[in-house]
């Protein structure tokens, strides 16, 4: 007799004989076993393949529950096997089960482990199973992640797919690591965790359902229990309740129950059924559950059903996931450097990669293009650049000490009574100009200098992050790249000080320009000098402060006391203001435009010329070290080409399945 049998008629006659009959697959469960079988063979050949270490999760039955809550007896119930027992944990790694309808009247047996296939029976499943799961967990009692896969073709069974997890146990016993209760957990979480993921948690009717370890973690990912069925067993040692318990569902069960009676002792698997139906036709208290929730036929027919639904319900996006992770590991693969063999694929490799490079530095240092870095602002360069000097301006203009108002004139006053010397008076000293221009220059010259540096050190982040980007797949020629670049950026930094200190004093040396603004703006400015002499040496009063057009509110509380060089002090004044204007803007322009020049030729002479230097001197290893593919782009390679073939072979074990899902899931709608 077939393990799970719902056909009356034989319970009927297990009342009145013990010994056992044949009797045929419900039609039900035959129904689903022809159309689902061909996907569920797709999900298993997946599941063999490892796609889920690829990232797609396959629609999974996973059986989770306590300790000595009865998990292994549902299993073998389904399965009409015997698995392993003991005290402790019997399941100490995930076994894939996979249950064949099977038309031989001899079941076919087989595990699958460790890259082999062992062949075995019904009277040595249990031992062979042991020996495996010691081969993979080791002896004692640990346990493993590494699967251990047990295929049973046999006459009757459900088409099922089940992963049965290790038993939580929080105490651990002889052997058994102190953290057993975190490593099985999560061993559980691992598997009860994806949306795909059908969560089939056994619980004992001996014990109040809320305090289960199982329930909390798979209500902890399925909150609102929608992925969980639960099956209660040993029904017959705890009736009492045990109808409320179910309907009542205190811990959630979107998916039902279904109670069943675990095999006793040396019971057939046909006597066990028998067994259970009559338990729960006539025993007092389970008579009153509903019968479309007891028994492990229904429990089959609930369980095919659901993972048909499952599958239908997953697979098209399975099928998706697969196609977009194939088409974008074969472009990785594609974009990843060739593996070079020779000296001369080596040199126009790293030919490529300066000029690559440096079309690169050109588009985002001289042409301002930024495409290549769309969204990262601090690539575009010229942008940047423009603020920076914007800034560098903005500061020699506001400079401590060029204070034009405060104490107006008296630099001026102070500095024309040191130069005097033996001659016509209301000659204005040229030594006095100058005097005040190399204070005025001496107040500043810190700030060019600041500035280079600060701009030399953002062209080197550019630079280096240019020459990183092209070099990324060719780790063993970064540090010299690295290195080129950094002192091709040094160099050039310490060339643009020198020259900006050496603008400095030019500066500092002597007053010219060519520009007629300097005359526009000084006779301008000398328009207002009636008007000044008379508001500050009026007889009838002296004034703190007046207005004067070009400087605003100006202080001259005491310059009345110097009336006999107020008029060249003026002229100084006015003088120096408007060649001051030219000097700043001299010093931004010039630098500006001896950043740019510098620039170009980093770009265009000084790197590349570095770089092959750097690579060719004593020690830098030559081009040859392109031929050095680095281990870390070897393994990413290997592991490319690995991925890419497991996702074809995947690719093909469902490509012919997508018009069975729309099959399967109108029979699941039936």
């Amino acid at each position: 007799m077939a393990p799970y049998s719902n056909d009356s008629s034989s319970v009927h006659q297990g009342e009145s004989s013990s010994h056992s009959h044949s009797v045929s697959v419900p039609p039900l469960i035959v129904s689903y076993n022809d159309r689902i079988r061909p996907l569920l063979d797709a999900v298993d050949k997946l599941r063999h393949l490892m796609i889920m270490r690829e990232g797609i999760q396959l629609p999974t039955i996973v059986v989770v529950g306590d300790q000595s809550s009865g998990k292994s007896s549902v299993l073998e119930s389904l399965a009409g096997i015997s698995l392993p027992r003991g005290q402790g944990i019997c399941t100490r790694v995930p076994l894939i089960m996979r249950l064949q309808n099977h038309p031989n009247p001899e079941p076919d047996l087989f595990l699958e482990y460790s890259g082999k296939t062992v062949h075995t029976d019904e009277s040595f499943i249990a031992e062979d199973i042991s020996t495996a799961t010691e081969e993979i967990a080791g002896s004692g009692k640990g346990i493993s992640k590494t699967p251990l896969t047990l295929i049973v073709k046999k006459n009757g069974v459900p088409d099922l797919t089940m992963v049965d997890l290790p038993g939580i146990t929080r105490v651990p016993v002889k052997d058994q690591p102190e953290d057993i209760y975190d490593q099985i957990k999560d061993i559980i979480m691992e598997h009860i965790k994806p949306e795909e993921s059908i969560i089939l948690n056994v619980l004992s009717a001996t014990v109040d359902f809320p305090t289960c370890e199982s329930i909390r973690m798979s209500q902890s990912v399925d909150k609102t229990g929608m992925r969980t069925l639960a099956v209660v067993t040993k029904s017959d040692k705890a009736p009492e309740g045990l109808h409320e318990k179910v309907t009542a569902d205190d811990v959630n069960i979107g998916l039902g129950y279904v109670c069943v009676r675990n095999r006793i002792g040396d019971e057939s698997y046909e006597e066990a059924r028998v067994a259970e139906a009559k338990l729960f036709a006539t025993h007092p208290l389970l008579s009153k559950i509903d019968k479309s929730v007891v028994g492990i036929p229904v429990l089959a027919q609930k369980l095919v059903q659901i993972q048909a639904g499952s599958i239908a319900r997953c697979m098209p996006e399975v099928v998706k996931q697969i196609n977009e992770k194939l088409t974008t590991n074969i472009a990785e693969l594609n974009k990843m450097p060739k593996k070079l063999s020779t000296v001369a694929e080596a040199m126009t490799t790293f030919m490529q990669i300066i000029g690559q490079s440096k079309e690169s530095l050109r588009k985002v240092l001289l042409r301002g293009e930024y495409d290549e870095f769309p969204d990262d602002a601090k690539m575009h360069s010229t942008a940047r650049m423009v603020e920076m000097i914007n800034q560098f301006s903005g500061e020699l203009h506001k400079c401590i000490g060029t204070d034009n108002t405060a104490n107006f004139l008296m630099e001026e006053i102070k500095v024309l009574e040191e130069s005097r010397g033996i001659g016509l008076p209301n000659f204005l000293p040229r030594t006095a100009f100058l005097s005040i221009l190399q204070r005025k220059v001496n107040l500043i010259s810190n700030l060019p200098v600041e500035f280079v540096m600060k701009a030399w050190d953002y062209i080197q982040v550019i630079v280096l992050a240019v020459l990183m980007r092209h070099s990324e797949h060719y780790p063993q020629l970064q540090q010299p790249i690295r290195r080129a670049g950094k002192n091709v950026v040094e160099a050039m930094k310490d060339r643009t000080v020198s020259w900006i200190t050496e603008i400095v004093e030019m500066e500092k040396l002597t007053d010219y320009t060519c520009d007629a603004e300097y005359t526009t703006e000084w006779n301008k400015l000398m328009g207002n000098q009636g008007t000044f002499l008379n508001q500050v040496l009026r007889s009838d009063s002296h004034p703190a402060s007046v207005v004067l057009n070009g400087f605003g509110n100006v202080e001259v509380g005491n310059l009345w006391q110097h009336p006999d060089c107020l008029e060249q002090a003026f002229d100084l004044k006015m003088r120096m203001t408007a060649y001051w204007k030219i000097v700043l803007r001299r010093m931004v322009d010039s630098t500006a435009l001896y950043l740019q020049y510098s620039v170009q030729n980093l770009v265009n002479k000084e790197i590349e010329k570095e770089t092959i230097g750097e690579l060719m001197r004593p020690g830098g290893g030559g081009i040859e070290r392109l031929l050095e593919e680095s281990p870390s782009l070897s393994v990413k390679r290997e592991k490319l080409k690995k991925s890419i073939k497991v996702l074809k072979e995947s690719k093909e074990v469902v490509g012919n399945i997508v018009d069975s899902v729309s099959v399967s899931s109108q029979v699941v709608g039936e």
